[in-house]
């Protein structure tokens, strides 16, 4: 049997262009969010230049879509960060600064921080991407 598929894109998060926010597998009952990005609902690049600011825009971002897929920060199973970044202090940074916020237990579980050479959107510096279990349904 094929596993049946829900695709999401809470009206909280900024329009996509052809992805998804949230993939919801039926069979296994996981969520698996788009790489969530420093952008506002109306899509636009926050805090221009300051990684800080752009992470905590991505928190929130990152907990919108989960709470969507009926999730919260516990749930999440993987994490991938990507920082646009080749100096350490600015990985440890971003580390530190996840660990402060309300998303921390989403890093409890596997999860690796990148350093990346560029991200999809034209001055964006942080990116996460996020696996959650969900609860079984009825």
């Amino acid at each position: 049997m094929t596993p049946r598929l829900t695709r999401l894109n809470p009206a909280a998060l900024h329009a996509t262009p052809g992805y998804h926010h949230i993939t919801v597998v039926e069979a296994g009952r996981t969520a698996h969010l788009a790489g969530q990005c420093p952008l506002d609902p109306e899509g636009n690049l926050v805090g221009p230049g300051s990684l800080g600011t752009q992470t905590d825009q991505v928190v929130a971002n990152a907990l919108t879509a989960l709470a969507a897929a009926g999730a919260g920060p516990q749930d999440v199973v993987r994490a991938v960060i990507y920082v646009r970044s080749d100096e350490r202090a600015d990985l440890s940074a971003t580390w530190a600064r996840l660990l402060a916020s309300p998303l921390a237990p989403a890093f409890t579980g596997a999860a690796t921080l990148l350093g990346v050479a560029q991200l999809g959107f034209a001055g964006q510096l942080v990116e996460i991407d996020l696996t959650a279990a969900l609860p079984d349904g009825d």
